[in-house]
């Protein structure tokens, strides 16, 4: 013990740059295991609950680290000191970009303090023996589980649940053979420009004699709880495509454009997915800002076949359709919208169609022209499917998609891989493993995103508000915070302080009636889900290009899919209770990188919470996703010179009570339904 307490790591620790829990997990190593010799050259804490704890000041930081995200989920990434944990998902994820078990051992022993636990080593044995053994393979839009090995294929026939789940109308027996492409190899690829990049992602490959492989057609409709199955078996299902060696879907002829150039960590992220010369199914996971969109164009023209992109709405599969323009050589034949928005006459696009994940999985009855658009969505084979924004895939409406299409290889993307239901781990076999996860703050500090200050500004309850909220229902306590007096102080002098800056202003509001008010009362524009899409449209143009509108009030219809580069600064008076997601997407709104910088910032975000009441329980757990991101927020308990501010509203006891009883005696439009909902004042 008293040896550790030399080495920096420990130092830091005493230090208090690591948390209590981060304390505790070096501790119980420390107990259980000897420290190696030379361990303050090595940057690794491997726990027996499979926990590492990686110091991140150490000369070896940036080549361990990105080992890390390939073998394991971060936990927690503050400044000095991160937390990761060994899980099954991020170990069939690392198998699946070809890390193989002796190398992950081997990598982890050589950097880690002590000797790793017995138990750590066969947790990886565990997880990795069996990836790959097992494949879904799609030929002539029909699905097939094809192995080397005729024994697992065996054992999941007599399955209860895959062997019921085999297709049997079209004669397909287990055991059938059916041949098995030769898998490619890909050599290293340096930061290039799109073109180039794509080139190098088409190398040339190791034609070798194909291989035996034993299989069995299954259900399309079963395909869901059949993945899950093998994973529960300990065989989870890889999916990948050989796109050169596919001569019955046609290239599309797609080249990405000469002018942008990729940035390092989206190079990586393409090589995770093209890593052995195939197209792996996976999620890459990239903070708002980052270019998540051009990942995607780039991953459909480097497969270069049928591309189907499913967005969270409208207004997402228009930027979509102006990013394909925009980043890849394409004709707007080959280009075409599936939404409710759209009614041109269809005409089947011969490359990418873009939609939404309501118009697909809608079960209602359609007209008849959305009726030929769904039937040639789900007769088609597609190359790729890319499933933007993918957390919201494992919705029970959502999820519906994959029983419409039969896709070779799916890509999903998203900023936030984190849901409050514990439905994100379906993700693993509806669409595959994480293949690539970036670090926002060194993204930050490499200048590919704004570099944000989070502040948590705290408003007392006026007492008038106050009395009535220890009185209220929880329904009306929600809207007696929003309402707070002190709140729309607060945000009417945080608007005047940014705006005199020259800052473009987002406020967000989950409550719609205190959205309108606020913006109202301060004579700004205001968008939320009754608002046409014609007329938000023009409002947001309006706020890009017109220097004299500065702010926009925005409800939860602008979390998501939101393209508003212009915007530096988020003020929010309203949210979703303990959404960790909503936070992280909203701060993702002022995310783009920003050229003026001041006192190390150029982006500010402030979320606005009334003192004593349930908003400060919810802030707390809304923080922590961006908390375990590395962001610190600063607690703002007084505005200076707010009571000195000109023109300050509800300054005055009588004009608290007008505020009050305007709410008590308005209906609440309940979130974007449009549901009216009575309130009552209850008087003292």
């Amino acid at each position: 013990m008293d040896s550790a307490c030399g080495s920096p790591g420990f130092a830091a620790v005493r230090r208090g740059e690591a948390s209590r829990v981060h304390r505790a997990i070096i501790e119980r190593c420390l107990n259980s295991l000897p420290l190696k010799a030379g361990h303050d050259s090595r940057p690794l804490w491997v726990c027996e609950n499979h926990s590492i704890v990686f110091e991140r000041f150490s000369p070896f930081a940036e080549q361990v680290q990105d080992f890390l995200i390939a073998i394991a989920e971060p936990v927690s990434r503050p400044e000095f000191i991160h937390e990761y944990q060994l899980t099954t998902s991020s170990l069939y994820a690392a198998a699946s970009v070809g890390l193989k078990t002796a190398e992950i051992i081997d990598v982890l022993s050589r950097f880690s303090k002590t000797p790793l636990p017995p138990s750590t080593i066969e947790f990886i044995r565990d997880c990795t023996v069996s990836y790959g053994k097992v494949q879904l393979v799609l030929k002539n839009s029909k699905y097939f589980i094809e192995s080397k090995h005729a024994e697992i294929i065996q054992r999941l026939l007599k399955d209860p649940v895959v062997g019921t789940a085999r297709a049997t109308a079209d004669g397909a027996d287990a055991g059938s053979r059916s041949e098995t492409p030769a898998r490619p190899k890909m050599s290293g690829v340096a930061p290039l420009p799109a073109n180039r990049l794509e080139e190098r992602l088409n190398t040339e490959y190791n034609d070798d004699e194909d291989e035996r492989s034993y299989g069995f057609q299954i259900d399309l409709n079963k395909i869901d709880e059949v993945k899950k199955r093998c994973n529960d078996l300990g065989f989870p299902m890889l999916q990948e495509y050989d796109f050169r060696k596919d001569v019955i879907n046609r290239n599309l002829n797609i080249r990405l454009t000469t002018s942008g150039f990729v940035r390092p960590y989206q190079e990586t992220s393409l090589r995770k997915m093209f890593g052995n010369g195939r197209a792996r199914s996976g999620i890459i996971v990239l903070p708002c800002g980052a270019g998540k969109t051009l990942v995607g164009v780039m991953a459909a023209g480097t497969i270069n076949k049928s591309c189907l992109v499913l967005c969270t709405s409208a207004v997402s599969a228009g930027q979509w359709r102006h990013q394909f323009k925009l980043w890849a050589q394409i004709k707007d034949s080959q280009i075409s919208l599936f939404t409710s928005e759209e009614q041109k006459e269809f005409q089947a696009p011969s490359g990418v169609l873009i939609s939404t994940y309501s118009m697909i999985a809608n079960t209602r009855k359609r007209s008849r022209d959305a009726e030929r658009k769904m039937e040639f969505v789900s007769s088609r084979e597609w190359g790729l499917v890319i499933l933007d924004e993918v957390h919201v895939v494992p919705a029970n409406t959502f999820r519906l998609v994959f029983g419409s299409i039969k896709a070779h290889a799916k890509l999903g993307l998203t900023a936030t891989l984190v849901r409050e239901d514990d439905k994100i781990v379906d993700l693993d076999h509806l669409i595959g493993p994480k293949l690539y996860e970036a670090n926002w703050k060194d993204l930050a500090a490499q200048g590919h995103i704004a570099n944000v200050l989070c502040a948590e500004v705290q408003c007392p309850m006026s007492p008038e508000f106050y009395h009535q909220y220890l009185r209220a229902t929880s329904l009306k306590k929600t809207l007696l915070h929003c309402m707070n007096p002190t709140k729309l102080q607060a945000c009417q002098y945080l608007m005047d302080y940014h705006e005199r800056r020259g800052d473009k202003i987002i406020v967000f509001s989950d409550n719609v009636f205190a959205l309108e008010y606020y913006a109202r009362k301060l004579k700004r524009l205001f968008i939320h889900g009754k608002v046409s899409q014609v007329e938000r449209e023009l409002i947001l143009e309006r706020f890009k290009e017109d220097p004299d509108i500065k702010t926009i009030f925005l409800s939860k219809v602008g979390d998501t899919s939101l393209d508003i580069p212009e915007a530096t600064c988020l003020i929010q008076i309203s949210s979703h209770f303990g959404s960790r997601r909503q936070e992280a997407q909203r701060l993702g709104r002022i995310l783009r990188a920003k050229r003026r910088s001041e006192e190390g910032f150029n982006a500010y975000f402030y979320s606005l919470v009334s003192k004593d009441t349930d908003e400060m329980v919810f802030s707390t757990k809304r923080q922590q996703f961006l908390v375990d991101q590395g962001y610190a927020f600063k607690v703002i308990t007084r505005l200076d010179g707010i009571e000195r501010f000109p023109g300050l509203a509800f300054r005055t006891i009588d004009e608290r009570w007008a505020l009050l009883r305007e709410v008590y005696h308005a209906q609440e439009k309940d979130g974007e339904t449009g549901n009216d909902v009575a309130v009552t004042l209850e008087v003292a």
